[in-house]
């Protein structure tokens, strides 16, 4: 009964320096260990070890406890050889951690062979020896070396309050005379639930923020609470917001990545872009000359920039905008496509057709550049060169059908009727509900004489879109010609 009082005296005596030590004090345990293995061993410490085993053994009187053959056989050197004594008890200590886990198997006694012992390395038992001291090797990494001190202090008190009240009963230290016994995990289950608890929460954190990155709106959400004061954070949540075609959320988020961060020029360029569609063209202006003064060689901001002084009618300004971009970023196709629309406003067509030409070098397919090109030569009177630049556009770009329309369209006019037919077709097999389609191959019905299906595609114009301008006109002029052809025939 001393010796077992001695014993719990000590063992509560070291949980109590541990806690000390680990959370009080906040020691790290690792470097400590590194520190003292490095340091020489003074004389006055090898005293105090030499007189520690002397009342170690005088409290045994100099004898290990003697047990019968039944109670714990792998005890026994004369029984059992002494490495399979080592797998075995090791067995044990997986045993006693599964009971830890999962309290199902609970008996009175385990002895007298109640826990079959393990005789050869092919036992599938072998498996929890490792994965027990796999687990343990990882969490005495973790609690040593872990670069995060709240996780280190949490770990490395865990494990001691877990391994530290179960040394008397894991035959390190002496032999004892039982198997397996509950009463000895009373204490260790405290470490136990520490150590799962903080497992649970790291669990219940990993899907929580494996959720968080399911997509970025709710990615970018979640930095808010985190980090309020990050402009980025606000201009991200922001742009996100944009991409989704929220953009009245996603003005209030760059106002305040803006308010945060007074030069934050991206995203004044974003909330200028927002601003320019929403037709409030001043402020718009002046948040994209901000941030071109803040950032003299943001290409995109002065691009943008033009394209808000050309809406305000600023045509000069626009224009030094539009080079100014080209300037910092010499290949910019849609640059040299606004640039055009400028030109095309101010009816310098030869400059414009330029301007559009740069851009389709810059990139072949860019789809636009090469229809407002076909565009402005038609309504210019060049429809043979239209046709040139149509037929070119579309070997770059075969099934673009808002070329192929342009393109019919030149070719009707030129009474290439049967060419203008294939390439209205062709584009209202891609885009079937073009109204403007329909109605353009109406007229050219129209112009060719076939009624009949001129009506059809007329009615079919008029389907998709009751309002389109001209269309009506046509369809009730082709009426009456056909109503007077019927009254015509006998």
């Amino acid at each position: 009964m001393p010796f077992l009082l001695l014993s719990l005296c000590i063992f509560l005596q070291g949980v109590n320096a541990a806690f000390d030590v680990l959370l009080i004090c906040n020691v790290n345990v690792y470097e400590l260990s590194q520190r003292l293995l490095l340091r020489k061993k003074s004389f006055d410490v090898i005293i105090c070890m030499i007189f520690k085993h002397c009342v170690y053994f005088r409290i045994l009187n100099a004898f290990f406890p003697l047990f019968l053959r039944w109670f714990c056989c792998c005890s026994l050197p004369f029984l059992f050889p002494f490495d399979w004594q080592i797998v075995n008890y090791n067995y044990y200590y997986s045993l006693n951690a599964w009971l830890l886990l999962c309290p199902w198997w609970l008996c009175f006694d385990w002895s007298m062979g109640c826990v079959p012992l393990i005789k050869s390395a092919t036992d599938w038992r072998m498996v929890w020896l490792l994965l027990l001291w796999c687990i343990l090797v990882g969490l005495i990494s973790q609690a040593l070396c872990s670069q995060d001190s709240q996780r280190r202090r949490t770990l490395t008190l865990g494990l001691v309050l877990l391994v530290v009240p179960f040394l008397p009963a894991c035959n390190i230290f002496f032999r004892v005379g039982f198997v397996i016994a509950e009463r000895v995990l009373y204490l260790s289950s405290a470490g136990y639930c520490l150590l799962l608890a903080y497992s649970l929460g790291h669990c219940l954190r990993c899907a929580l923020r494996s959720h968080q990155w399911r997509s970025e709106q709710s990615l970018f959400t979640s930095a808010l609470s985190v980090c309020p004061l990050n402009a980025k954070v606000h201009y991200n949540v922001g742009k996100n917001l944009a991409d989704r075609g929220n953009t009245t959320a996603a003005i209030t988020y760059y106002r305040e990545a803006v308010r945060l961060h007074p030069t934050y020029v991206h995203a004044m360029n974003n909330l200028g872009n927002i601003l320019k569609e929403k037709n409030e063209l001043v402020e718009a202006e002046q948040l994209l000359s901000k941030a071109v003064s803040i950032q003299p060689d943001f290409a995109a901001a002065w691009m943008n920039l033009g394209i808000v002084q050309n809406s305000l009618q600023k045509f000069e300004e626009a224009e030094k905008s539009y080079w100014n971009a080209i300037r910092f970023r010499r290949k910019y196709p849609d640059c040299y496509y606004n640039l055009g629309r400028l030109y095309a406003d101010q009816n310098r067509h030869l400059d414009a057709l330029n301007a559009w030409r740069n851009a389709t070098v810059l990139k072949p397919d860019h789809s636009l550049a090469w229809n407002n090109m076909v565009i402005l030569l038609d309504n210019t009177g060049n429809l043979g060169q239209a046709e040139l630049i149509g037929r070119e556009a579309l070997r770059v770009l075969p099934n673009d059908h808002t070329i192929m329309f342009s393109l019919a369209n030149v070719l009707g006019k030129l009474q290439k009727y049967e060419e203008s037919e294939g390439f209205f077709l062709h584009a209202l097999r891609i885009n079937p509900n073009a109204a403007s389609c329909h109605g353009n191959l109406a007229v050219l019905y129209h112009r060719w004489g076939k009624l009949e299906l001129a009506k059809k595609h007329y009615e079919l114009s008029l389907k998709l879109d009751p309002e389109a301008p001209g269309t009506r006109d046509n369809y009730n002029m082709l009426r009456r010609k056909l109503d007077q052809l019927k009254r015509s025939t006998p």
